[in-house]
């Protein structure tokens, strides 16, 4: 294929030097004519492992050449990738500045590919927030080029998963292939681009596409943070950190897994609250600073409030809880968090009914049955014994259980208003319906 690459930084250059490795024809463009130089020259522009020598391999053999024209690279490619910064403005927010006048380029190239016949697609791989390239670059192009994205041209979002360093291993061995894309077709030219590369291939929404390098980026941070804060309170309570965490990267079930990664409600229980609690206060005599496990509390309290307020939002009185223990399929009240909802709920006068299969107050013993009474002593009050109970009282139902009877019999359309805590296996369906909420999708 022909391919122009806009933007000759880091993911620019060995994009198109890579791409120009697999076969493609590729120019590259920047506005730094020092850059377009050295490419030319068959330098590469940036010190990373490989680059050097494939960039002189794939100019020497005329695969890539560059220049700083973008309507020269437009007008002689079918595929652009807009590889141009987006760095962070002063206070924090995305800088698409490069990125407008990029797209705004492109977009009078294409008024110019006007009636030959090829549909060219341009193809985002600088990263950028959820709704930058449909709000905000697609308009762009659309008054540039005089016409319709996803009829007249093509538009795709491609985030890159290339690592400073090794990003030439990276490209050809990818972890993974996102392809967020306007229409199949404009799909279908990404998919073209990566033909042969291992790891599976995730064609999406482009809104998604956008997200997940956020995604991957701050969870790698938060791991980072996590190891090194939790090494911190290792060296000062004398333990070996590094032993530690080669026990806890051992772990393939709960650890380094796809366990715990799927939004949903706050957590609870008896381990989780009081363990973080007890490694923090150890911190805190240890004059050690943890400011992201003190912080984890915090926010699954604010997670907590957001089904609150959600249920506020709905103006209803009458409300009806699904599920209370922490855990589905037991009785173990013990730092629930539907226990607190319930408390919430309760504090702020809603007329309250809740149902679950396995709490009955009358086989509550011991440090659970004290736990309860001693959180929401009206229980008693509160509790009934069937699912029709709650919905025959409530307008709005908050769903904390995945409970077969329950998930079977909620309506759909007309009746109470749903707040969803567990996202039910209808979801996506029930987005569209009057009165349906989820907690966090």
């Amino acid at each position: 294929m022909r391919v122009s690459v806009l933007g000759l930084g880091y993911v620019g250059c060995v994009s198109a030097a890579c791409l120009a490795g697999q076969g493609h024809e590729v120019i590259g463009v920047d506005v730094n004519q020092a850059k377009v130089d050295l490419v030319n020259d068959g330098k590469a522009p940036v010190v990373e492992e490989r680059i050097g020598e494939l960039t002189a391999e794939v100019v020497r053999g005329g695969a890539l050449r560059a220049t700083h024209d973008v309507r020269e690279a437009i007008l002689g490619s079918e595929v652009s990738l807009v590889c141009v910064g987006t760095p962070s403005e002063p206070n924090g927010s995305l800088c698409t500045t490069y990125l407008e006048r990029v797209t705004e380029q492109i977009g009078a190239a294409l008024a110019e590919r006007k009636g030959r016949g090829e549909r060219h697609t341009v193809v985002f791989r600088s990263t950028m927030l959820p709704g930058t390239c449909l709000n905000l670059l697609v308009p762009i192009l659309e008054k540039a080029a005089g016409g319709t994205a996803g009829v007249d041209f093509g538009v795709a979002v491609n985030p890159e998963f290339l690592r400073e360093g090794t990003s030439v291993r990276d490209f050809f061995d990818p972890p993974k292939t996102v392809i967020g894309e306007l229409d199949p077709a404009s799909g279908d030219m990404v998919a073209a681009l990566y033909d042969g590369l291992p790891g599976e291939v995730f064609r999406v929404p482009v809104p998604v596409a956008e997200a997940i390098k956020y995604a991957d980026n701050a969870f790698h941070g938060l791991k980072i943070g996590f190891a090194n804060e939790l090494g911190a309170i290792c060296q000062a309570l004398g333990v070996d950190s590094h032993q530690v965490m080669d026990v806890f990267l051992a772990d393939r079930k709960l650890n380094v897994s796809p366990a715990y990664l799927r939004p949903g409600f706050a957590f609870g229980g008896s381990c989780l609250p009081k363990d973080l609690r007890s490694l923090v206060h150890a911190a805190q005599r240890a004059d050690v600073s943890v400011p992201i496990l003190a912080n984890v509390l915090p926010s699954n309290t604010q997670h907590l409030q957001r089904a609150v307020e959600l249920v506020e939002r709905t103006g209803k009185r009458r409300a009806g809880l699904f599920g209370l223990s922490f855990k589905p399929g037991t009785d173990d009240l013990r730092e629930s968090p539907l226990v607190e909802l319930a408390e919430r709920l309760f504090g702020r006068g809603y007329d309250l009914k809740i149902y679950d299969a396995n709490v009955s107050l009358s086989r509550l013993l011991g440090a659970n049955r004290e736990y309860i009474e001693t959180r929401l002593p009206h229980i008693a009050q509160l509790l009934v014994d069937s699912v029709d109970e709650v919905l025959e009282h409530a307008e709005v139902c908050v769903i904390g259980t995945r409970d077969p009877a329950v998930l079977s019999a909620l309506p759909h359309g007309e009746g109470p208003a749903i707040v969803d805590l567990i996202h039910l296996p209808d979801a996506e369906a029930r987005r569209t319906e009057p009165g349906y909420m989820g907690l966090a999708w």
